[in-house]
């Protein structure tokens, strides 16, 4: 059943937090939908710029539609992450529930503008708005950002920024970075930062970017098995995650620890199976670990099991 994330942020405010995941290919879509059926839980299947070139929108959408029809108990919101004007008013028409306008790297001036432009087009037709207000290091996609430019979240200019472009969701920063590379200067999640929006915001839904956990253990096996990945990669931890919650934070993008599982299973399979060059059987085994991978998630964010709870409402 496809939602908007307005009924999904009113039920979870405070209490539990989306997981919104990052789509590129069947086998991810197959292994989402099917993990949210299996625990009945509500998700965001969230479609970069770079996935919809790669896969072409019409493709990634149609995919995510076919998914929709195998498991028909799954609710969900359909959302375009970091998207500009052009990529929004696309998403728009494509029937996207929520498009996100990221024009954080723009002055505050310059953002609420290029934001209110979207939001304008997007309300008329239901869409659910999601701008980004403070900079993230990192790298992701398209999306380079060095970590001396990156700069918290100014919980002063939150609620201006809030009222004035009209958004009805709010990406902060405050500490996370993209990709696998999180935390460098070891100081995790700024909570005091975070504590002053959510003042300043009240019952406003807040998103996490930057939220995977890029778990040592698998940096290790994908490096055992041929890897080069920097030893000091680091995530978001489980208990930051839900330290989180009751301030607000309603949706948590996952990517890397996906992109990364993919890696170590494809690695794993064909070292062992030197011999093989068939995509089916990776494919299959990436699809059953992501299924359990996006379970123990649901887990943690204390969505599991909440799908049947919005269906009532």
């Amino acid at each position: 059943m496809l939602v908007s994330p307005h009924i999904l942020f009113n039920h979870c405010y405070g209490k539990y937090t989306i997981a919104a995941v990052n789509v590129f290919n069947m086998e991810q879509i197959h292994g989402l939908f099917a993990a949210a059926e299996y625990s009945s839980t509500p998700i965001i299947v969230q479609v970069t710029p770079v996935a919809r070139n790669y896969a072409h929108p019409t493709m990634i959408m149609a995919m995510i539609k076919a998914a929709a029809k195998i498991y028909p108990k799954v609710v969900f919101s359909i959302h375009l992450d970091h998207g500009n004007e052009t990529h929004a008013l696309d998403a728009i028409d494509q029937g996207y529930t929520s498009v996100m306008i990221d024009a954080s790297h723009d002055d505050f001036e310059s953002n609420i503008q290029r934001t209110k432009t979207v939001v304008e087009a997007a309300h008329p037709r239901n869409v659910f708005v999601e701008a980004e207000l403070g900079v993230l290091s990192g790298v992701e996609d398209d999306l380079s950002v060095a970590e001396n430019h990156a700069k918290y979240t100014d919980p002063c200019q939150a609620k201006e920024f809030v009222d004035r472009s009209g958004c009805d969701s709010l990406a902060v920063a405050i500490g996370t970075s993209h990709g696998a590379y999180k935390f460098s200067g070891g100081k995790g999640l700024q909570f005091a930062v975070l504590e002053k929006i959510q003042q300043a915001l009240p019952e406003f839904p807040l998103v996490l970017h930057g939220s995977s956990g890029v778990k040592r253990n698998d940096i290790d096996e994908i490096n055992r098995l041929g890897g080069a990945l920097l030893k000091n990669a680091s995530g978001v931890t489980d208990e930051e995650i839900k330290k989180a919650i009751p301030y607000g934070i309603c949706k948590v993008n996952i990517a890397t620890d996906l992109r990364l599982l993919w890696t170590k299973v494809h690695r794993l399979f064909f070292a062992e199976h030197p011999d093989q060059f068939d995509p089916v059987v990776p494919g299959k085994m990436y699809m059953e670990a992501y299924k359990t991978f996006m379970i123990e998630r649901f887990e943690v964010f204390g969505s599991k099991g909440k799908a049947s709870a919005l269906k009532l409402n």
